[in-house]
């Protein structure tokens, strides 16, 4: 290894002695999840020949089921956790009281964008770590249940996420900034290669699923379409949309080149207006985008502050660069204020239709 690379173990290590008192175990839970991603990230380049060799069911669902399996089973029987919660499970998984058991709960999100595996996307992992609370270490019979896990995001102690691209990435907080790991497959660890990872304030790219926007609430359409007008609309500048279906490379670009990502509530099914998971999704990319100088909102609400009513709760999401994300909140504040909007995004301007300015000048 070139001489000045610090490796995750060290910086975990590193970390912990500036906390006189720690146990390690912190750091050696971390370890643990880079060694699942490690794993996951070799099946998730293997895709098309597991699906192949199964002989059964589409890549996506045999990879959804090998990669939770593969996080469980690096992480369950550690003696750092005392349950776990993912996206495949439908309840929390207590770590046995015949086990040794350890201070923390680990949520995640084994496979994010899964979707995109059988076009060769970029798809990743997401975890969020907590405390458990007191009464599973005070009653060693106890087992933790859903309600261990129904704390607000500020209660994170740590949170990341993986990137498998064309580089394997994790990227970290521990409530002290971002910092961001690649892996070194030649000596098979996580190297610190982009330190005090930082989102800028300001922004001219956004992300969004336009395919929805006939559902969307009128403050987003509202914020896409001044986006859509660009330098002759009211921002004054020209934008640029992107959108991959893939939370973890939407927020790597966002940590690395600024942006805003939207998926905000909209009104195909009242009783689910959110559609990204809160626990092992929202809250730890929330986590990091903060730290890391961004902002996080569900439209009307710091994402950090919901408080959780079910392990599966679903939020809408909206985050990256600060004054974006404020200004959208603030479109949430004035519900009814600006244009009505009796056209899709593309109403007024097509292939098919060019602006009006555009038809005079014809």
């Amino acid at each position: 290894m070139p001489q000045g690379l610090k490796t995750l173990t060290r910086y975990t290590i590193e970390s912990e002695h500036r906390h006189p008192g720690s146990s390690g175990e912190f750091s050696g839970l971390v370890n643990v999840v880079a060694t699942a991603a490690k794993i996951i990230a070799n099946q998730v380049t293997r895709g098309a020949i597991i699906g192949h060799t199964a002989g059964e069911g589409s890549v996506r669902r045999r990879l959804d089921a090998l990669t939770n399996e593969i996080m469980v089973a690096q992480t369950q029987w550690t003696g750092h956790l005392s349950a776990l919660l993912s996206e495949q499970m439908t309840q929390v998984l207590p770590v046995a009281h015949t086990q040794r058991r350890g201070k923390y709960l680990l949520a995640f999100d084994s496979l994010d964008g899964a979707s995109n595996i059988d076009v060769n996307l970029p798809v990743g992992s997401i975890f969020s770590i907590l405390r458990a609370p007191d009464h599973l270490s005070d009653d060693p019979t106890a087992q933790a249940t859903d309600a261990d896990f129904l704390q607000p995001g500020t209660q994170q102690v740590c949170a990341g996420f993986t990137l498998y691209g064309p580089a394997t990435m994790l990227v970290l907080t521990t409530g002290s900034g971002v910092d961001g790991f690649t892996l070194d497959r030649e000596i098979g660890a996580f190297v610190l290669t982009h330190p005090n990872m930082r989102i800028a304030d300001d922004t001219s790219g956004f992300a969004i699923n336009a395919a929805n926007e006939r559902f969307w609430e009128r403050p987003v359409r509202r914020y896409v379409h001044e986006c859509f007008e660009g330098v002759d609309g009211p921002r004054g500048r020209d934008f640029n949309m992107r959108w991959v279906a893939s939370l973890v490379a939407d927020t790597f670009h966002i940590l690395t080149r600024g942006g805003v990502y939207l998926y905000p509530r909209d009104t195909r099914n009242p009783a689910r207006p959110g559609r990204v998971s809160l626990l092992y999704g929202a809250n730890p990319i929330a986590f990091i985008v903060e730290q890391a100088g961004g902002a996080a909102t569900t439209g009307t609400e710091r994402v950090m502050t919901v408080r959780p009513t079910e392990v599966h709760q679903r939020v809408p999401f909206i985050f990256g660069s600060r004054h974006e994300v404020l200004r959208i909140e603030r479109y949430h504040r004035e519900p009814d204020a600006g244009p009505s909007f009796d056209s899709s995004l593309f109403g007024s301007r097509s292939l098919f239709r060019p602006a009006r300015h555009e038809r005079a000048q014809g």
